[in-house]
């Protein structure tokens, strides 16, 4: 991906579209920001460093784990051949799809439901990204990665997690490298954490 179109493209998107509440006169902020539901929409910087690492093209076939508000996925859908999204909230698929049904994406296919087994039917997958965050690696996604794919993922404890950088060589052998410290919404279902606030 040419860096600078992305760039280009995240600088004229207007965050505050995809804010449905009061915080939407801070979409400026280079902050996450709640949404509704206990979810989050990430900080801008983030979302852009991310989808830069993902290296997406037209030929790429994305899976997105945590639909949210959309923001992210406009960004997947805008650099990528096709995006698989899944989020476990109904009420929050349903206004993303109507968001970016607006913004006129074609190349969007949504699933409510466990994202942390993510979409079996519909891979193997090109590049997978989850943005929330998982106590231990979840094992159908590393299933779900064609060789030569890039996976980005938060792992680690809720207060705090690593950002995981994925890829899978031609042979199927997994590669991982830590990109830094984040602090994601925790992961729900089959991989969400098993331990209780306390």
């Amino acid at each position: 991906m040419i860096y600078h179109k992305l760039r280009a493209f995240y600088q004229k998107l207007d965050r505050s579209f995809f804010i449905d509440n009061e915080y939407q006169e801070c979409a400026y902020l280079d902050r996450p920001l709640p949404i509704g539901h206990g979810q989050t929409i990430s900080q801008p910087s983030l979302v852009l460093e991310m989808t830069r690492i993902l290296d997406l093209n037209k030929n790429c076939k994305v899976l997105e784990i945590g639909t949210g508000s959309g923001y992210q996925t406009v960004l997947l859908a805008e650099f990528s051949g096709t995006v698989y999204t899944v989020e476990r909230i109904r009420e929050l698929s349903e206004k993303a799809k109507e968001k970016l049904d607006i913004l006129g994406y074609t190349n969007i296919l949504y699933k409510v439901g466990d994202g942390s087994e993510g979409w079996s039917e519909q891979g193997p997958f090109d590049r997978i990204i989850v943005t929330a965050a998982a106590e231990i690696m979840p094992d159908e996604l590393i299933i779900q990665l064609k060789p030569e794919g890039k996976m980005l993922i938060p792992l680690g404890p809720r207060e705090m997690q690593e950002l995981m950088f994925i890829q899978k060589d031609t042979a199927g052998k997994i590669s991982s490298e830590s990109l830094g410290k984040v602090v994601f919404v925790e992961m729900k279902g089959k991989y969400g954490f098993r331990s209780t606030h306390g």
